[in-house]
C-alpha cells in the first residue's frame, strides 16, 4: 500500500498541530522534510523514540518539531508510521503536509489510518467504528459506551456466538455426510435449546440500541404551542444563549431555529418553531405549515403551554394534533397566577412539567421527563451492544436465520435446509464483526471518519 499523510488535529488554530504518515515508506518520507538536531537519523530511530529538530521543504525552514517513531507492527495503523508536531498555525501545518506529499506521500482519505488498523488486524471492525464514536462522544455516558466498545465488548460477544454456531454447523455436517460413521444422532431438542441461548446473547446486543443511539446521536426535538406561551423562551433556556428572539408580539418567530443541546445526559437536536394558530397572514401560515411538518417529523415534541390563561381553541387544537406522538406537555409561567384548566391536559398527557423557563425553572423535572419517556437509564444500558445501523441490521439478520432454523427443527427433519440457514447466520456474524466483508461495505463504514484518523 502507498505512504499516506494528513494533518491529524482540527482545522483551527492551536497549539501544536500533528502530521501523520503511514506506510512502508513513512520513515524515508520524513527523512526528506525533518532533520534532527545532533548527530540523530531518521532511519535509525527506534519505535516509541522522539527527536526534536526543524521541518523543512528542500532545505528551507518551515518550523521546528518533534518527530515521534512507531515501527511497524506497533502502531495505530500496524505500518511504519511517523508524525511531526509543529506550532499549530493553519498555514505552518498545510505548509508541511505539503512538504511531505511532495517527497513522496499521498494525501490519506477520509478514515483511512483507521481502515489501515483494521485491515492490518490491530482492530475488529466493531472496535474501528467505535473510534469514531469515542471522537464524537459529548457526555461521559457516550464515553463510557464508546471506549467499551472500542474495547471489543460487542466483538467478544459475538465471535463467541459465531463459535457456537460453527460448532453447530460442524456436527450436523458430520452426521449428514457421513450416516455411517460412529458419530452421535443429531438431538432436535438440544439444537432447539443451543439456538435459542445464542438468539437470546445477541438480543441482549440490539436490546438497548435505541437508548444507546439516543445517547449517540440525540433526540430530534419540536418545541410547538401557539404563539406567545414561551416557547422561544424555553429554547433559549435549554440552548444557553439567546437564539430566538424573545418579544410580548405574538407571532414573533417564524422560522424554525435549530439547536443542539444537552438535557443532563440526553442531547437533544432543538427545533424552535413558530406559534400554531389560525391565521390569514400568507406569510405567517407558511411558517405554521412548517412548524407542523417539523413537529410531525420529530422523534419528542414538547407543547408548551400558557399556565397564566385559560385553554384557547388553538391549545386544544394543538392537543388533539399531537397528543399521539411521544410528546411532553409543558406548562409554563410557573412564576405567575395559574389559570390554566390542569384537569384538561392530565386527561390527554401522560408526562406533564411545570416550569418557568424565564427563570429556568423546572429544567430537571423536564429531564427526568424524556428519561422516562424514552426509557433512558445510562448506568443500565449494556456496554456490549450495537452501535449502528449496519451493526444492528446483521444481529436482526442472524436472529431471523435462527428463528428459520428452529421453525424447521420442529416442523422436519430437513437438516439440509437447517444448515443452509445456520451458515447464513454465521455469515452475518462475520460481516458484523468484519472478519468477512466486501469491500464496499468496509469502504462504506469509512468514509464517515474524518480525514487523519
Amino acid at each position: 500500500m502507498s505512504t499516506i499523510a494528513a494533518i491529524s488535529t482540527p482545522n483551527a488554530v492551536g497549539g501544536i498541530a500533528v502530521i501523520r504518515i503511514s506506510g512502508e515508506n513513512a520513515l524515508a518520507v520524513a527523512e526528506k522534510v525533518f532533520r534532527p538536531y545532533g548527530d540523530k537519523k531518521v532511519a535509525a530511530m527506534q519505535g516509541y523514540t522522539c527527536a526534536y529538530g526543524i521541518a523543512h521543504d528542500n532545505g528551507e525552514r518551515i518550523d521546528d518539531c518533534v518527530l515521534t517513531v512507531f515501527r511497524a507492527p506497533h502502531s495505530y495503523t500496524g505500518e511504519d508510521t511517523c508524525e511531526i508536531s509543529c506550532h499549530g498555525g493553519l498555514y505552518v501545518s498545510k505548509r508541511i503536509l505539503r512538504a511531505v506529499l511532495k517527497n513522496g506521500a499521498v494525501s490519506a482519505e477520509a478514515g483511512e489510518f483507521t481502515k489501515r488498523a483494521f485491515l492490518n488486524g490491530k482492530l475488529d471492525l466493531t472496535q474501528a467504528e467505535a473510534v469514531m464514536d469515542v471522537i464524537s462522544a459529548r457526555g461521559e455516558a457516550e464515553l463510557r459506551m464508546a471506549e467499551q466498545l472500542r474495547e471489543g465488548a460487542a466483538f467478544k460477544k459475538a465471535h463467541a456466538c459465531s463459535d457456537r454456531l460453527l460448532k453447530l454447523l460442524s456436527g450436523i455436517a458430520a452426521w449428514t455426510d457421513y450416516p455411517d460413521e460412529d458419530i452421535p444422532e443429531i438431538e432436535p431438542t438440544a439444537i432447539t435449546a443451543e439456538l435459542t441461548e445464542i438468539r437470546g446473547e445477541l438480543s441482549s446486543l440490539i436490546r438497548s440500541y435505541d437508548s444507546g443511539r439516543i445517547l449517540r446521536e440525540g433526540v430530534a426535538t419540536a418545541i410547538v404551542g401557539r404563539p406567545n406561551v414561551g416557547k422561544s423562551t424555553l429554547f433559549n433556556c435549554l440552548s444557553g444563549c439567546e437564539r430566538s428572539i424573545v418579544t410580548d408580539i405574538a407571532g414573533t418567530t417564524r422560522d424554525v431555529v435549530e439547536e443542539t443541546v444537552r438535557l443532563g445526559d440526553i442531547v437533544l437536536r432543538l427545533s424552535d418553531t413558530a406559534g400554531i394558530h389560525d391565521t390569514q397572514d400568507i406569510i405567517e401560515g407558511i411558517g405554521i405549515d412548517i412548524a407542523e411538518k417539523t413537529a410531525r417529523n420529530a422523534e419528542l415534541v414538547i407543547v408548551v403551554f400558557d399556565g397564566n390563561c385559560p385553554l384557547s381553541a388553538d391549545d386544544f387544537a394543538l392537543i388533539e394534533k399531537f397528543n399521539n406522538k411521544k410528546c411532553i406537555a409543558v406548562i409554563n409561567k410557573t412564576d405567575r397566577e395559574q389559570l390554566i384548566e390542569t384537569d384538561i391536559l392530565n386527561d390527554k398527557f401522560i408526562h406533564i412539567v411545570y416550569i418557568s423557563a424565564k427563570n429556568s425553572e423546572g429544567i430537571e423535572q423536564l429531564e427526568s421527563a424524556v428519561k422516562e419517556l424514552f426509557e433512558i437509564n445510562p448506568d443500565s444500558i449494556s456496554v456490549a451492544t450495537a452501535a449502528n445501523e449496519r451493526q444492528k441490521q446483521c444481529i436482526e439478520r442472524v436472529i431471523s436465520s435462527i428463528d428459520e432454523g428452529i421453525k424447521v427443527i420442529e416442523t422436519s427433519e430437513m437438516y439440509d435446509a437447517l444448515n443452509v440457514l445456520l451458515d447464513e447466520a454465521e455469515q452475518s456474524l462475520l460481516e458484523l464483526t468484519g472478519e468477512k466483508i466486501t469491500e464496499a461495505v468496509v469502504n462504506e463504514v469509512f468514509s464517515r471518519f474524518c480525514v487523519g484518523k
